[in-house]
């Protein structure tokens, strides 16, 4: 599996063409843009228009962009309203988190990637039929925005009622938008267990999320730091060969202190259980 990594290694620092000439650097074939203002700013046409020149003309590529999650810099901690939700019940609301989803697939006009990373909801939201019917009506438009720009729209499982494997199965089943997932482990393994989630997932992984947590909260840790069973978990993403790639979604944080060369010790040793098990 092709190695790749996530920005949201240094979310809360400006994303910059010289921490991607590191990357490439570093062997990594592609990334994850995380789409946060404070990081990458997605209607900043300078900040879109730099990283745009630089990828032009560098190996690396953009694989994947993740959906904005808040319109502020703080992680939504400036209020309820700042928080991105293609389910919202009010329509007026509905349609600009739909126009802002749109401003960050207009990133693929300039820097060119193949799957748009989604969530269903925001995390601890409760299911509800009409949640369901409002993310349809968002998703059918962006599903549609998403291929005139050659991309194509994942949704992923995070820790709420409505996005859980079972609950994305049930989605598209009445939906029938038919879309794709990332498979996430540390949210797999919050919830119903990675071994569970990937078994109802699988057939329609294109991407993943590879990090750890004890169980209890989102930490994104090394894999290895947790206590997601990593041998059983390669031998699950072993099962698809040529699927998706080994894609790892590191924490920024002052306390972790996550560096590239952590990165890469990790794709070494989740290289090492899939060669030990082969």
């Amino acid at each position: 599996m092709q190695r790749m990594l996530s920005t949201h290694l240094i979310c809360n620092h400006r994303l910059t063409t010289a921490w991607l000439n590191r990357v490439e650097q570093a062997g990594i074939a592609a990334v994850e843009i995380f789409c946060a203002k404070q990081h990458f700013d997605y209607r900043n046409g300078s900040q879109v228009a730099e990283l745009g020149h630089f990828l032009r003309d560098s190996p690396l590529r953009v694989h994947s962009v993740h959906s904005p999650m808040f319109t502020d810099e703080i992680w939504g901690k400036s209020g309820p309203d700042t928080h991105i939700n293609l389910t919202e019940r009010d329509k007026g609301l509905r349609i600009r988190w739909v126009d802002e989803v749109k401003r960050a697939l207009e990133v693929a006009e300039t820097i060119p990637f193949r799957y748009l990373i989604q969530h269903l909801g925001v995390t601890g939201q409760e299911f509800s039929e009409y949640a369901v019917e409002a993310g349809f009506t968002a998703l059918e438009e962006l599903t549609l925005f998403a291929r005139q720009r050659g991309v194509e729209i994942l949704l992923e499982n995070i820790p709420n009622e409505l996005s859980t494997a079972e609950r994305l199965d049930y989605f598209n089943g009445v939906t029938h938008l038919n879309l794709n997932y990332v498979f996430d482990t540390g949210h797999a393994h919050i919830g119903s267990g990675v071994a569970g989630e990937f078994s109802s997932m699988q057939a329609r992984i294109r991407s993943l999320h590879l990090h750890d947590n004890d169980g209890k909260e989102d930490q994104h840790l090394l894999p290895g730091a947790g206590t997601i069973d990593w041998t059983a978990t390669m031998q699950l993403l072993r099962s698809r060969p040529g699927q998706y790639p080994l894609l790892l979604e590191l924490r920024d944080d002052a306390a972790l202190n996550y560096s590239l060369e952590d990165a890469g010790k990790a794709f070494e040793r989740l290289e090492a259980l899939e060669t030990t098990h082969a």
